[in-house]
C-alpha cells in the first residue's frame, strides 16, 4: 500500500494534469457537498422517499410486504427502480439520522460528482490517455449551472446520469481494448448498466449503445485486421458471449434492485417503459412567454432549452471537435459521443413526448456533449505549436468562457440551476418567458424566512400561523417549528377564497403577464422575496388583510350584500386582488349589473391579458350585455391564450347562435369536442343539426351526449 502511495505521487509530480486534475476532483467533491446543505426539497422528493421506504419494507420482510411492487390506479412508483432513493433510506435509518432529507441531498450531490469524474475519465481514454482534456471536460461540466444544482436534490434525473456517464466510460474502454477486454471492465459496465436501470427503466438504452456500437467497432477492427489473431468467426463469437455476459449480468442486477421487476423480471421490466406513458401528466407552464400544456409543447421545446442552459463555453467546445473529431484515429468514437448524444433528444421529438421542467428528463445525454467540449479545446491545444495559441485557445478560452457559468453557481446559492447562458439573454430576459425554479427548491429559504421573522408574541393562546402553499409536502418539511405553524393548501389565484397567515409561493407556473405587470406582481403585501440576479422566483406573503376571506365566506353562505361589501373593502387595500376581482364580478353577473361586471373584469384583462379567467368573465359579461362582437373577441383572445381549453370555443359558439349563425356556432362546438368531448355540446350541436332539419345528425349526437353524461 505504501509503495502504491509513493508511485501515485511520484506519478503526480511528473504530470502536472494529473495533478491538477486529482485537486480539481477533490476540492470539487468537497465544495459539491458542503453546497448540497443548503438545498431545498425538489419537487418529487417527498413521493420518491415514501416509495424508498416501501422499497426497504419490501427486501426487510423478504417480500411479504409488497407495496412497493403493486402499481395502481393512482399510484405508479413502483414502475421506478429508484435505487439511489433507496440506499440514501437505507442509509439514513441505519445510521439513524432524522434529517433524511439531508441524507439524499448528500448522496446524490456524490453521484453528480461520479457524473462528472466518469465524463472526465472517458475524454482522458478518448485522448490516449492524456489530464488535460479530463481536467478541461471536468471544469466544463462542474461549472454547468444546471447540472450543479439538480446535483443537489434531484434524485430523478441526476443519477440516471450518473448510472449513464459511468455505462459509457466502461463501454469506451470496453470498445478500445477489443477483443482483449479485462473481466474489470465486464463487470463495472455490467453494474452500471444495472444501475442505470434500476434508476429509471429507460437505461435500457445501454444495452442497445453497447450492442449497436460492439458490432460496428467488431466489423472496423475486422476491415482493418485488427483482431489481434482471432479469425473473424472467432472475434464476432467472442463479441456476442462478452454482449451476452455484460447485458445479461446488468439485467440480473436491475432486477435484484427493482421490486417490481422481481415479480415478473420480463413482463414488467418492459411493460414499464409503456406503462409509464399512461401515467403521464399534462403540465401547464411558461414557455416563450405564455403558458402552455407540456402534452403540446412545440418540437424544439428540448433542443431550445438545452441551447438556452448549456453554457457556451460547452457548446462552443463541442463544436469544435465536430470539426476537428474526425480524423481516421477519432472518427468511430466521436461518432460514438455525437449518436449518443443527439439520438435521445431525436427519440424525444420523433415520439412527442410528454416532458416539462426544461430538458431535466434528457440530462442523461449531457455527459457526452460534455465530452466532445473537453476534447475539442483539447484539440485545439494539440493543433497549435506557438505557446500563445496552444494555451490561448486549449485553455484560456474555456476559462474564460465559464467566468459566467462559475460567478452565476457561486453568486445564486443554492439556485443554480436556475440559468440561462448569455446567448439567450441570461436570467433578466428569460424571466417571464420560461419556468424559472420549476423544481421549487426556494420553498426551503422562503418556509425559514417565515419561521425566522413570524411575530409568536401576536400569536393567540392555542393558534397556530397558518402557512399557505401549493407545494405542501416541502413547506410542511421545513416547518420545523409544528407548535406555532401549519402548513395549508392553496394555489396562488385562489389564495383570497383561503384562510392563512403567511403564504409561501414560488412563481413557477404563473401567469406571465401577471408577474411581468409590477403593478401587480410582487403581491401588495410581499414581505420577503426570494432572488436569482434580481430577478424573483418566489415569493413570502403576510396577509394583513382578510376582506376577501370574509367575502367568499359569505358568498357561500348566500349573504351576497355582506360578500359585497367585503370584496370592495377587499378591492380598496389591494385594487389587483385577483380573487375578490373574480368574486364581485360574478355576484354583480348574478344580480344583473352587468355594467359593474364589465368594470371589474376589463380592468383585470387590461392588467393580466392572457388570464384565462378573467378572459372567461369578460366573454360572459359581454354575452349578458348582448355585444355578441365583444364577445367574440374575448373569446378570440381565450383560444390564444389557453389553445388547448375549450371555453373559448364554448363562448365563442355562443356568440354566433345569439346572431343566429348556426354553422359557425357548430363549427366552434366540433372544434369543442375534438378538444374534449362534452355532452351539453353535443346537446347543442343536435340542437342545431335539428333546426337545420338533419335529424340523423341530430340524433347521433344525442346518443353521443347520451353516453357522455
Amino acid at each position: 500500500m505504501k509503495e502504491k502511495i509513493i508511485r501515485l505521487f511520484e506519478s503526480l509530480r511528473k504530470d502536472k494534469a494529473k495533478t491538477v486534475f486529482f485537486a480539481v476532483a477533490a476540492l470539487s467533491l468537497v465544495l459539491m457537498i458542503a453546497g448540497s446543505f443548503g438545498a431545498g426539497m425538489s419537487g418529487d422528493e417527498e413521493i420518491h422517499n415514501v416509495q424508498a421506504g416501501h422499497i426497504y419494507d419490501f427486501y426487510a420482510s423478504f417480500g411479504k410486504d409488497d407495496t412497493a411492487a403493486v402499481v395502481t390506479d393512482s399510484y405508479n412508483l413502483p414502475l421506478y427502480g429508484q435505487v439511489v432513493d433507496n440506499f440514501a433510506f437505507a442509509l439514513g435509518k441505519w445510521c439513524g439520522i432524522s434529517d433524511i432529507m439531508q441524507v439524499r441531498h448528500t448522496v446524490n450531490t456524490v453521484c453528480g460528482w461520479l457524473a462528472i469524474l466518469f465524463t472526465s475519465l472517458m475524454a482522458f481514454r478518448l485522448a490516449g490517455r492524456k489530464y488535460l482534456p479530463a481536467v478541461l471536460t471536468f471544469l466544463l461540466f462542474v461549472f454547468s449551472p444546471r447540472f450543479i444544482g439538480h446535483s443537489f436534490n434531484d434524485l430523478k434525473d441526476v443519477n440516471l446520469v450518473t448510472f449513464m456517464a459511468m455505462g459509457l466510460f466502461y463501454m469506451t474502454v470496453f470498445l478500445q481494448d477489443f477483443p482483449k477486454v479485462k473481466i474489470s471492465t465486464m463487470a463495472m459496465l455490467a453494474v452500471s448498466i444495472g444501475l442505470a436501470m434500476a434508476v429509471r427503466v429507460g437505461g435500457l438504452i445501454l444495452i442497445a449503445y453497447f450492442g449497436l456500437f460492439g458490432l460496428l467497432r467488431y466489423f472496423m477492427l475486422a476491415r482493418r485486421g485488427g483482431l489481434d489473431g482471432l479469425t473473424k468467426g472467432q472475434g464476432f463469437g467472442r463479441l456476442v458471449k462478452y454482449g451476452l455476459a455484460v447485458s445479461l449480468g446488468g439485467y440480473l442486477l436491475c432486477v435484484l434492485l427493482w421490486p417490481y421487476a422481481m415479480r415478473a423480471p420480463v413482463n414488467h421490466v418492459f411493460g414499464s417503459l409503456s406503462s409509464m406513458n399512461a401515467f403521464a401528466i399534462s403540465i401547464r407552464q411558461v414557455f416563450e412567454g405564455r403558458m402552455q400544456w407540456s402534452s403540446a409543447l412545440p418540437w424544439y421545446y428540448t433542443p431550445k432549452f438545452i441551447f438556452m442552459t448549456v453554457p457556451v463555453a460547452v457548446m462552443t467546445g463541442a463544436l469544435v471537435y465536430l470539426f476537428t473529431g474526425w480524423g481516421k484515429d477519432r472518427r468511430f468514437f466521436t461518432a460514438f459521443l455525437l449518436f449518443c448524444f443527439v439520438f435521445p433528444i431525436f427519440w424525444i421529438i420523433y415520439t412527442k413526448a410528454n416532458v416539462y421542467g426544461g430538458w431535466r428528463h434528457s440530462m442523461f445525454v449531457y455527459p457526452t456533449l460534455v465530452a466532445m467540449a473537453g476534447l475539442g479545446f483539447h484539440s485545439l491545444f494539440e493543433k497549435f505549436t506557438h505557446p500563445l495559441l496552444r494555451w490561448g485557445l486549449g485553455v484560456a478560452l474555456p476559462l474564460v468562457l465559464l467566468i459566467g457559468p462559475a460567478r452565476h453557481i457561486f453568486a445564486n446559492h443554492p439556485y443554480q440551476y436556475v440559468y440561462f447562458n448569455e446567448l439567450s439573454g441570461g436570467i433578466k430576459k428569460a424571466y417571464g418567458r420560461y419556468e424559472m425554479d420549476y423544481y421549487y427548491h426556494s420553498t426551503r429559504k422562503a418556509t425559514e424566512w417565515v419561521m425566522a421573522h413570524a411575530d409568536l408574541s401576536k400569536l393567540p393562546e392555542g393558534r397556530k400561523y397558518r402557512v399557505a402553499t401549493w407545494h405542501i409536502s416541502s413547506v410542511a418539511n421545513y416547518l420545523k417549528d409544528t407548535a406555532h405553524f401549519q402548513p395549508v393548501f392553496s394555489r396562488i389565484h385562489q389564495m383570497g377564497n383561503n384562510d392563512w397567515d403567511y403564504a409561501v409561493f414560488t412563481i413557477t407556473g404563473m401567469n406571465p403577464d401577471w408577474i411581468t405587470n409590477k403593478a401587480c406582481f410582487p403581491p401588495l403585501n410581499t414581505v420577503h422575496v426570494e432572488e436569482v440576479d434580481g430577478v424573483p422566483i418566489c415569493v413570502v406573503l403576510e396577509r394583513t388583510d382578510k376582506h376577501d376571506f370574509y367575502g367568499y365566506q359569505a358568498m357561500k353562505q348566500g349573504r351576497t350584500d355582506s360578500a359585497k361589501m367585503f370584496f370592495r373593502r377587499a378591492l380598496e387595500y389591494n385594487p389587483y386582488n385577483e380573487q375578490a376581482i373574480e368574486n364581485l364580478t360574478e355576484i354583480y353577473l348574478r344580480q344583473g349589473n352587468a355594467d359593474s361586471a364589465l368594470i371589474l373584469a376589463s380592468f383585470w384583462v387590461r392588467n393580466v391579458p392572457s388570464n384565462t379567467a378573467a378572459l372567461s368573465l369578460l366573454a360572459n359579461v359581454l354575452l349578458v350585455k348582448n355585444d355578441y362582437q365583444g364577445a367574440l373577441a374575448a373569446a378570440g383572445l381565450l383560444k390564444k391564450a389557453a389553445p388547448d381549453d375549450i371555453s373559448g370555443h364554448w363562448y365563442a359558439a355562443h356568440s354566433y347562435l345569439r346572431m343566429n349563425n348556426l354553422q359557425l356556432a357548430l363549427n366552434e362546438l366540433q372544434a369543442l369536442v375534438e378538444k374534449q368531448p362534452n355532452a351539453q355540446a353535443y346537446q347543442m350541436m343536435a340542437q342545431i343539426y335539428q333546426a337545420a332539419g338533419e335529424t340523423d345528425a341530430a340524433r347521433q349526437c344525442m346518443q353521443i351526449a347520451a353516453r357522455l353524461q
